[in-house]
């Protein structure tokens, strides 16, 4: 869709990412070079399948088979190659969300690394507080299915992957996050009035930094112009395109085509006219707080 440290996120760009921008590159060349993905695979022992899923960023790359790409593609200038086997290399690193794998299926870990490395992040919720605002008492109620009898130790890692997440939202390079919510989301306690109380007092403190941005859509115009919750996730490399992030119960979504984002886009747009603005939004938050 750097030359990074051994935790792999040194500078925001985490492994998926890493795999985006070489898998594109890699593309690129083998277009230039006039070949299809079939005679890529046979230099490689792998299917055009497998190429494909390379040069998409899917999957992890092997140096071994990177070299032989490049030896096949008529990359002969020592700096490139050497450029292009160290970026393989990094797709491997682990990142930071590396030690919570067994919490998560594969598909919501590519989503916690583009989220790492994302300059931009938009995001529409019906129901809840989106996870990067959320408090940590926000989070472990949903966890636990709103039972403090199943607070287990893998809730409360759980909790503690959603507040490690949430850090990328501060230092000098903060991506910029938009947030829009039905207004319900202010009215379902989750956790019980204190915690909601508590989650209302971290909105109105995160939404006075100013690369976050919150809208409420109010009741009278819920409802129609998103039937779901979805994430845009834009990137600073040209080489990553833009992503719609779209879950449900048993998985996830990753729409990449233009198209597709031009519909997303376009439905966040719409929520940003019929919503309150942020300034109108903030005194919502500050009305609904003192009903608590």
């Amino acid at each position: 869709m750097a030359m990074l440290g051994a935790s792999g996120d040194e500078q925001g760009t985490g492994p998926t990412v890493r795999r985006m921008i070489l898998g594109t590159q890699l593309r690129r060349l083998r277009e230039r070079a006039g070949l299809g993905r079939t005679e890529a695979g046979d230099s490689i022992r792998a299917s055009d399948s497998k190429i494909s899923r390379l040069e998409l960023g899917r999957v992890g790359f092997k140096e071994r088979d990177v070299t032989d790409l490049l030896t096949l593609y008529g990359v002969n200038d020592a700096e490139e190659r050497e450029q292009l086997l160290r970026l393989a290399k990094q797709t491997n690193l682990p990142g930071w969300w590396h030690g919570y794998s067994d919490l998560m299926p594969k598909w919501f870990e590519d989503f916690v690394g583009l989220e790492e490395a994302a300059n931009r992040i938009r995001t529409y919720e019906l129901q809840f507080v989106p996870g990067l605002l959320q408090t940590e008492d926000y989070a472990r109620a949903l966890a636990s299915h709103g039972d403090p009898k199943m607070v287990t130790d893998a809730v409360e890692r759980r909790v503690a992957l959603r507040m490690r997440r949430q850090k990328l939202l501060v230092g000098p390079a903060a991506p910029r996050l938009w947030a829009v919510i039905d207004e319900s989301v202010l009215h379902r306690p989750i956790g019980g009035a204190k915690v909601l109380k508590a989650q209302i007092d971290q909105l109105l403190e995160l939404t006075a930094l100013s690369h976050i941005a919150l809208q409420v859509v109010p009741y009278s115009v819920s409802g129609y112009h998103a039937e779901g919750a979805f994430t845009l996730l834009s990137f600073a490399e040209p080489e990553v395109p833009n992503i719609a992030y779209i879950e449900h119960l048993s998985g996830a979504l990753y729409l990449e085509k233009l198209d597709e984002i031009e519909t997303y886009s376009r439905a966040l747009d719409q929520l940003a006219v019929v919503g309150e603005t942020p300034d109108r939004t903030r005194q919502l938050l500050a009305k609904r707080r003192a009903e608590i």
